[in-house]
């Protein structure tokens, strides 16, 4: 497995709109196109990825929005987090890369021992392996939707 980049990080918050006001109006990223997710956020673009749009970026900040309401969503996507805790650095839900070699980072995490989750995102033919570290850090890993098809 090759790492290539750092993908994008994601936060997780009860202050959505705010917290989207920031990152466009302050620090001049651009909202862009977000798959159709069951649960409410917002994909923030550097404003020259979006000129070029580069079909393997995915903006550079995701922001996972928190709805008291309907919380299933996103605790079927990314699992449940306590609320109290999303403040500071406790906010910071994922890290996310670029990666090549699926098949051979599965056999490494099986070797070691390591549980982790994957899925496909709807349209963006994109393929993500969750994980966490030893410090309960989430990691995700982005693949070609075409590295999770078995071989024939």
């Amino acid at each position: 497995m090759t790492i290539r980049k750092l993908a994008h990080y994601s936060l997780r918050t009860n202050r959505l709109e705010a917290t989207k006001r920031f990152y466009v109006d302050i620090l001049g990223l651009v909202e862009g196109y977000r798959p159709p997710f069951d649960f409410p956020g917002a994909w923030l673009y550097q404003a020259h990825d979006r000129a070029t749009r580069d079909p393997t970026d995915y903006g550079v900040v995701h922001l996972i929005g928190i709805d008291p309401n309907r919380p299933q969503g996103l605790e079927d996507y990314l699992g449940d987090k306590d609320a109290a805790l999303l403040q500071g650095s406790g906010a910071i839900d994922h890290v996310a890369f670029l990666a090549q070699g699926l098949a051979g980072l599965r056999a490494r995490l099986d070797g070691a021992g390591f549980a982790y989750r994957e899925r496909t995102v709807p349209s963006l033919g994109l393929h993500q392996l969750f994980v966490e570290d030893p410090s309960g850090v989430t990691v995700e890993l982005n693949y070609a939707a075409e590295e999770a098809v078995p071989p024939a």
